[in-house]
């Protein structure tokens, strides 16, 4: 455990609340101290459903502290069952129930033999996983709770669709841009041929849990959440999974081809016509993406040469650094994931495509290594963005941790064709939204901005500026004035010099040119 004022990854009881929220008439109680039911606030602001199941607090207070929950948790699961008729109550660990060491397991037992609904507790280790982790095994818990019931009650439909069909599995909120991305999945999947048949955890309903198995294959669009279930299913079921995640037009090209495969084993096993989708990969291509095109134009010729710097989850960043590199041709210096648990898969990914892999969970670190490099954009999470600002670099937001601006309520998947001409325009708009900011310091306007040190850890220089040295940078425009200080600093301390003055810029100036 440890203290922190940003976490890139929450505690694990949000990532079960999360899955438990998006599966239709599921209710979560979480046994925790009143300031830790921010999550109803969290989904209300950043998803603006309508209508979507609350979660219940269990306050643990002051006469919890000093007697011990005692009946709060069991009346508390008792009074949702008899008011809101749930499928499924869900009761999550929280660090505070640790702590008081409380027996849920009785609390969920006792409350299953008076309770109509289903009660059951999230089986995640509070202490060694994150947000994201716990909401992966929290989704496959249920998935394989209601598919062994309904295997012990001869409920269990085996028997597969007529129509090639998949399951969607990881969905769930409050995601990245999920909605948007479920949406450009259906009809992509639409225009192959294949069925959905069923969309889980969001709006998913538990009744129709049994049905999983009728599907052809599942398809899992981010590694994050939905690959254990995934893999129960392939492991207890025999259904394969796709896990490629269709982003960028490589990567959909790919994951039309692993659909094509499987499709293609059960038309050879039901005797049916053997589909083809290169036609249709190659007109997506190129009349209905433009990123295609657009890597082409002079526009993103125009961005040859720049750097870029990425940081997200293993998903999104590893998915767009093989857009930077493959499809636009634009350098990246670092790609970073904050996905520990999945960094060996993240290596694999994005090894050979960058200058640095980063796999870290400290923010100040990602921040001191782009302070660094000092890439011309960055593609990264809400704190990146900060980071951007500090040090006067655009950035792209590509990855949760998110603010409530990346909920658009316009249509912006990341995924499928339509996804690579929202990623195209958000690539373009933020390497050219830095040369707009400093339009003013290019062509003569207000200047208010000092000299950025391209620094975000606490360092002291010891090197001297003079007053006629220090006001030389203002000359030149705002953006590359931190650079143009730090290699005279780097200059001077080469050469021993204690004092920097307008000699020592020029001198600087006149080593640094080609």
């Amino acid at each position: 455990m440890k203290l922190a004022y940003w976490m890139y990854a929450g505690p694990a009881h949000i990532g079960t609340l999360r899955v438990a929220s998006s599966f239709k008439n599921v209710h979560a109680v979480m046994h925790a101290p009143l300031g830790d039911d921010y999550f109803n606030v969290m989904r209300s602001t950043s998803e603006r459903e309508r209508d979507f199941t609350p979660v219940t607090a269990s306050v643990v207070d002051r006469h919890v502290l000093a007697r011990g929950s005692q009946e709060k948790v069991i009346n508390n699961i008792s009074r949702k069952d008899e008011e809101q008729h749930p499928d499924l109550i869900v009761l999550t660990p929280t660090c505070t129930s640790s702590i008081l060491q409380e027996d849920l397991q009785n609390f969920v037992d006792r409350a299953s033999l008076s309770s109509e609904s289903d009660v059951i507790l999230a089986d995640v280790n509070y202490h060694r996983v994150n947000e994201l982790q716990a909401g992966d095994r929290t989704l496959e818990q249920i998935i394989r709770f209601y598919l062994d019931r309904a295997r012990k009650q001869s409920t269990l439909d085996r028997s597969v669709t007529n129509k090639p069909s998949a399951n969607i599995i990881g969905i769930f909120t409050p995601g990245f841009h999920n909605q948007h991305d479920c949406r450009e999945l259906k009809r992509l999947l639409a225009e192959l041929g294949i069925a959905v048949n069923q969309v889980i955890p969001e709006g998913g309903y538990l009744k129709n849990l049994r049905d999983l198995p009728r599907a052809w294959f599942n398809i899992v669009p981010y590694r994050e959440v939905g690959l254990m279930a995934a893999t129960f299913l392939e492991k207890e079921y025999g259904m394969p999974y796709i896990s490629i995640t269709p982003m960028g037009i490589s990567n959909t090209a790919d994951f039309i081809l692993q659909i094509e495969k499987l499709v293609n084993v059960w038309a050879y096993a039901l005797s049916d016509k053997k589909l083809n989708y290169k036609f249709y990969v190659d007109n997506q291509t190129k009349f209905v993406s433009q990123a295609a095109w657009f890597s082409k134009s002079i526009d993103c010729q125009n961005l040859a040469g720049k750097e870029a710097a990425i940081f997200g989850d293993a998903t999104h960043a590893a998915s767009i650094t093989k857009i930077l590199v493959k499809e636009m041709g634009i350098r990246v210096s670092c790609s970073g994931t904050y996905c520990k648990h999945d960094a060996e898969r993240f290596n694999e990914q994005v090894q050979g495509l960058c200058g640095e892999i980063m796999v870290t969970e400290d923010h100040t670190e990602v921040g001191d290594t782009i302070a660094r490099i000092e890439p011309s954009a960055i593609f990264g999470t809400q704190m990146e963005r900060h980071i951007g600002k500090r040090i006067d670099i655009p950035c792209g937001v590509i990855s949760s941790p998110v603010h409530i601006q990346n909920f658009p309520l316009g249509y912006r998947p990341f995924l499928g064709y339509e996804g690579t001409n929202q990623i195209a325009d958000l690539i373009y708009n933020s390497f050219n939204l830095g040369m707009e900011d400093h339009s003013p310091d290019v062509f003569g306007g207000h200047d208010t901005k000092g000299i950025s040190t391209k620094s975000l850890s606490i360092e002291i220089s010891d090197i001297n500026w003079t007053l006629e040295a220090e006001s030389e940078p203002n000359r030149i425009p705002g953006f590359v004035r931190g650079k143009i200080k730090r290699n005279t600093e780097v200059f001077a301390k080469q050469n021993n010099i204690p004092e920097i003055t307008i000699d020592v810029t020029y001198a600087a100036k006149e080593k640094s040119s080609p």
